[in-house]
């Protein structure tokens, strides 16, 4: 009898609404990722959880709201998808698509330099994909090899927007959760103010970054 409730409860812990946890592909101080699977269609997801008192403690809240936020907003080929956003008591779970690929940096630490042809498209999509998140008023701020991902066709796709940041109109959210544009918030939205004019904060932020890439 202990032994079934305890074998219960250990597949419960790998389980978050519908997706059914498997290893950890990636661990930081405030979050971890694990590989899982979606149990109504069987697709692979990769899911970032984090631990709500870290947090708190730490004043990411307000980083986390951004990051959920400007994904929402960016539904690009060479951007990673975020699919959903889940939470409990003590965890938050962000839900995105799974790049089999791994890292363009380990890719090129492992074999050496690109050829020309393979930079050439690589770049290609990441300067589609971030005039993209410009046009819908998202700056990555922190382009770099580690952020850049490779499907399994090999196909370009950027990562973490922890850093990013906004364009100066004020961004809404409404009840359901999806990002629009006002200069004034109507009732009923929860508002998020405009991030100002940090250095680097605007368009001219994000394709020195690209340029890096490049040179790298």
């Amino acid at each position: 009898m202990y032994r079934a409730k305890r074998a219960a409860s250990l597949k419960a812990k790998r389980r978050v609404g519908k997706y059914e946890l498997g290893r950890t592909i990636g661990e930081g101080t405030f979050a971890k990722v694990r590989i899982a699977k979606n149990m109504e269609n069987w697709d692979h997801v990769a899911i970032k959880i984090l631990d709500k008192a870290k947090v708190h403690k730490n004043k990411l809240a307000e980083q986390i709201r951004r990051e959920i936020c400007t994904m929402k907003l960016v539904q690009h080929p060479n951007v990673v998808r975020l699919y959903e956003v889940m939470g409990s008591k003590t965890r938050v779970y962000i839900v995105l698509e799974f790049v089999m690929g791994g890292e363009l940096h380990d890719i090129i630490a492992t074999s050496g330099r690109l050829k020309e042809e393979e930079a050439r498209r690589y770049f290609q999509q990441l300067i589609n994909a971030v005039d993209y998140c410009h046009s819908r008023g998202v700056y990555h701020r922190d382009l770099k090899l580690e952020n850049l991902l490779l499907d399994v066709a090999g196909n370009l796709k950027i990562s973490d927007f922890g850093l990013s940041a906004l364009s100066d109109q004020v961004k809404v959210i409404d009840d359901m959760g999806l990002p629009r544009w006002r200069r004034r918030p109507g009732a009923g939205a929860f508002v998020v103010g405009a991030l100002g004019r940090a250095p680097g904060a605007g368009r001219l932020g994000a394709r020195p970054g690209g340029g890096c890439v490049v040179v790298v």
